[in-house]
C-alpha cells in the first residue's frame, strides 16, 4: 500500500465524526442576527466576546474554559457578516469538533507559543469594537449582552429543565445514600461523580454537616464527619446554563434547632417561589419575602446571606437586592436559597407567562405543602433516614 492510499475496510466509528444539531445551528444563527442588529444600530464594526457566559450564549452551549473551569482558551470576534473563533492551534480541534461543531464559525489561529492577546489586538485595531471586557480600547457592553441573553428562549428553557432533573436527582440520590460518619469531602466527591457523568459541571458545592450553616452561610466542605444531619447544596452548569438545588437529610429525628429553623425557611422559600411572577420587579418580590421573615420571627436572618440569584449563562448576573428594579419576565430563571440558622433551602424556578415553574422538583423525597395566596407550593422537607 502506498503512503498516500487510504484503507476503507474499517468504517469510521461514531466517535470520529460529529452529528450536526440543527436546532443548535438555527439558534446560533438567530443569536448572530441579534448581534448584527445591535452592531448596526450602535455603529460598531464588531463584537469581541471573551467572557465564558457570553461565549456559551453565542455558541448555544460551547465552552472556552480549559478543563471546563479555568483559563480562557478562545475568543469570539463577531461582525455583521461573520463569526470567528480566535484561538491557539492547541485548542482548534476541540472548538471545531466538540464545543462548536458545524455551527458556521470561522477560524483565526496562532501557534500556542504566541500570545492570543496579540491576535485579538490586531483584529480590533482601526475598528470601532464593542466587547464584554473593555479590553484593547473596546467599549464594554456587558449590560447590553445580558439583555440579549435574557429572557431565555425555548431552546434554553428545555435544556434548563433537563439540567434541573439531573441536578435535583444527583443531590437527592447522594442524600438518600448517606451514612453516618462520612466526611463532607467524601459526600462532595460522590455528588460530583453523579453530576459529571451527566455532563453537569459542579460550579459550587456546599456540604453543611451538623448545622454548620448556622455559623458559615457560604461553607463548602472539609474533612469533618457528618454525625446527625446534613444539607447538600449545589450549583451546576449544563451546556452553559446554571441551576441550583439544596436538600437536607437527618439521621433519626432531626435536631430541635434544625426543625425550628426549617419552618420559617420553608415559608420564605415558598413565598419567594410564588411571587416570582412575570412583570414583577425584584424589589416587589423582596418586600413579600422580607414580610415573611418578620412574621415568622426570623427578622434578622435575611441580613446573614443573600436570598436568590438570577441564573442563566452567568450565575448571579442579577442578585436579589432590596432595591433591585430588575423586572422578571417569562423565560427568566431564579435560584431561591433562603437560610435561617442551620436551615438552608434551595430550588430553581422558571418564570412563565402563567406564573412560576419549579424545574428542580423533589422526586422520591418528602415535601411540605405550603399555601401562598391559595396556591399550594410543595417545598422539599427534611428526609429522615435510619429510624
Amino acid at each position: 500500500m502506498s503512503p498516500l492510499s487510504v484503507d476503507l475496510s474499517d468504517p469510521m466509528s461514531s466517535a470520529e465524526f460529529a452529528t450536526l444539531d440543527t436546532g443548535r445551528i438555527a439558534e446560533v444563527e438567530r443569536r448572530h442576527r441579534q448581534v448584527r442588529e445591535f452592531l448596526e444600530r450602535e455603529g460598531y464594526s464588531a463584537l469581541l466576546i471573551q467572557q465564558p457566559a457570553n461565549f456559551a450564549w453565542l455558541t448555544a452551549g460551547g465552552n472556552n474554559q480549559r478543563g471546563g473551569l479555568t483559563g480562557q482558551t478562545g475568543s469570539l470576534f463577531i461582525t455583521p457578516e461573520a463569526r470567528v473563533i480566535v484561538c491557539s492551534n492547541s485548542d482548534t480541534a476541540q472548538f471545531f469538533e466538540s464545543d462548536a461543531p458545524g455551527l458556521g464559525f470561522q477560524l483565526k489561529e496562532r501557534p500556542w507559543f504566541e500570545p492570543r492577546a496579540v491576535m485579538v489586538s490586531d483584529l480590533c485595531r482601526g475598528r470601532r469594537v464593542a466587547s464584554d471586557t473593555g479590553a484593547n480600547g473596546t467599549d464594554d457592553v456587558s449590560l447590553m449582552l445580558l439583555g440579549m441573553r435574557l429572557p431565555l428562549r425555548n431552546f434554553d428553557t428545555e435544556r434548563l429543565r433537563e439540567a434541573g432533573r439531573y441536578i435535583a436527582h444527583a443531590v437527592e440520590a447522594t442524600a438518600r445514600a448517606l451514612t453516618r460518619g462520612r466526611t463532607e469531602a467524601e459526600i462532595a466527591g460522590e455528588l460530583s461523580h453523579r453530576l459529571l457523568k451527566h455532563g453537569v459541571i459542579p460550579e459550587r458545592i456546599q456540604i453543611l454537616g451538623d448545622g454548620r450553616g448556622r455559623r458559615f452561610r457560604y461553607w463548602t466542605f472539609d474533612q469533618s464527619k457528618v454525625q446527625r444531619c446534613c444539607t447538600i447544596s449545589v450549583v451546576g452548569r449544563y451546556h452553559g446554563l446554571h441551576v441550583g438545588v439544596a436538600r437536607t437529610v437527618s439521621f433519626n429525628e432531626p435536631p430541635a434547632d434544625l426543625l425550628a429553623a426549617f419552618e420559617p425557611a420553608a415559608l420564605v422559600a415558598a413565598t419567594g417561589i410564588y411571587f416570582s411572577q412575570p412583570e414583577w420587579e425584584l424589589f416587589e418580590v423582596w418586600n413579600r419575602v422580607l414580610r415573611l421573615y418578620e412574621k415568622s420571627g426570623a427578622a434578622a436572618e435575611w441580613r446573614q446571606a443573600d436570598q436568590a440569584d438570577i441564573v442563566e449563562y452567568a450565575f448571579g448576573s442579577v442578585p436579589l437586592m432590596p432595591n433591585s428594579e430588575f423586572r422578571l419576565t417569562a423565560g427568566v430563571p431564579v435560584f431561591w436559597h433562603p437560610s435561617v440558622g442551620p436551615a438552608l433551602m434551595g430550588d430553581t424556578v422558571l418564570v412563565t407567562i402563567d406564573g412560576t415553574e419549579i424545574i428542580t422538583p423533589a422526586t422520591d423525597w418528602p415535601t411540605v405543602p405550603i399555601s401562598v395566596k391559595g396556591v399550594t407550593i410543595n417545598i422539599p422537607a427534611i428526609l429522615v433516614v435510619g429510624r
